[in-house]
């Protein structure tokens, strides 16, 4: 055989190759059952975080603390309430809405639940210019009611449900009859 520059390369017999001769059989690994994997992440590994928004701060702190209840854990995930407006009246304010936001945050992502029209209006505004706000990544509207929304979202998240979950939960309330 003969190289482009004339000169005769190395020719090794097939005997002699490396792959001739076929590998020691290995020695089975020990029988060590792998560790399970668990359904849900632990807290140390963080959750969704939830972010209740009422034009009224009673009322999200009302579904703030009833969500957290239904979980029945010691540890639940993180949610955040808030609502009125700085002046303490009713109303929405997007800097308290994007501090909650912040707020929650462990890593995985946040939900954002609404209650009324105006509120979703101003919430969907802020997503729409997270950057621009400090928001965490990534932070999702969940079109729910707020209630149910608040309570499906906080047990899933609890449980170490992914942000596609949560989300999930918070918007199948939404197609819940109740009758």
């Amino acid at each position: 055989m003969s190289r482009r520059d004339g000169t005769r390369a190395d020719v090794i017999p097939i005997s002699d190759a490396p792959s001739a001769h076929p590998p020691a059989p290995r020695t089975p690994p020990s029988a060590t059952p792998l560790p399970r994997p668990t359904p849900a992440r632990t807290s140390a590994h963080g959750r969704v975080g939830i972010v209740l928004v009422s034009h009224s701060r009673e009322l999200a702190t009302a579904v703030r603390s009833l969500a957290l209840t239904l979980t029945g854990s010691d540890s639940p995930a993180p949610v955040a309430s808030t609502g009125g407006d700085p002046a303490d009246g009713p109303g929405i304010s997007a800097v308290l809405v994007a501090a909650a936001t912040r707020r929650v945050d462990q890593g995985h992502g946040v939900v954002v639940l609404a209650d009324l029209g105006s509120a979703v209006t101003t919430v969907l505004a802020l997503l729409s210019e997270a950057d621009e706000h400090g928001l965490p990544f990534p932070v999702r509207f969940a079109n729910a009611p707020f209630v149910e929304g608040a309570v499906a979202a906080t047990a899933t998240a609890t449980a170490g449900g992914d942000l596609a979950a949560v989300l999930d939960a918070a918007e199948e309330a939404y197609r819940q009859q109740k009758g």
